[in-house]
């Protein structure tokens, strides 16, 4: 499959948010996917977000990467998750005047992850639920020299990956943040926080959870 890739920039509630956009044509819904933290290196060319948003348009999403506050050509400043989350909301609303009201995928990864958890309450409380998700590193709990990340309840279908020897965010948050709720984190053995030669296996858990 050839995608098209477009890189543009739109209003949002803070100044310009600078996106990318993969377009397979013809598609069956939008993936918006997050970047990991803006004050940490965090773009949306991070090698997790990409591979997220390429398996996703692979899938037949038309697939978005924001970049977040400050980030590249993106206005305003870190919001530590508010304005972020307002950012892809609008991006969503925007994007659906002009593609129409297709289904919503959330994805992200680490903090973008965090974020995602917060756009999918919003939309759920909105009476317009996303179709499913995908969070990778997800920033949850105590994450040692960045802040307290109260991650959200989550539908029971979101599809959570997390790295066995994650340094940043460990993998104790993740499961203590998951399990009120009984969800299933699929962890990868041996895999850190960026997914270091393992970035194949995300494609692989996404793809297989589509198709089977």
């Amino acid at each position: 499959m050839k995608l098209v890739e477009e890189k543009y920039l739109m209003d949002g509630p803070a100044g310009a948010i600078e996106l990318i956009l993969e377009n397979p044509g013809k598609p069956r819904g939008i993936a918006l996917v997050a970047h990991p933290h803006p004050l940490f290196g965090g773009t949306n060319t991070n090698k997790v977000t990409q591979t997220l948003a390429r398996t996703l348009a692979a899938l037949n999403y038309v697939a978005l990467r924001p970049n977040f506050r400050g980030v590249g050509k993106s206005g305003g400043t870190h919001d530590e998750g508010r304005g972020e989350t307002e950012d892809l909301l609008a991006v969503l609303d925007e994007t659906r005047r002009r593609l129409g009201d297709l289904p919503v995928v959330l994805a992200g990864f680490s903090f973008g992850a965090y974020v995602q958890t917060r756009v999918a309450e919003a939309l759920a409380a909105a009476g317009r639920p996303a179709l499913r998700l995908v969070l990778v590193g997800t920033a949850a709990g105590y994450v040692e020299g960045l802040r307290q990340y109260p991650a959200r309840v989550v539908p029971e279908d979101t599809i959570v990956i997390h790295g066995a020897k994650d340094e940043t965010v460990p993998l104790a948050n993740v499961l203590a943040w998951a399990e009120p709720f009984d969800l299933p984190v699929i962890v990868v053995p041996g895999a850190d926080h960026f997914f270091h030669r393992r970035l194949h296996l995300i494609r692989d858990i996404v793809t297989r959870a589509w198709t089977h």
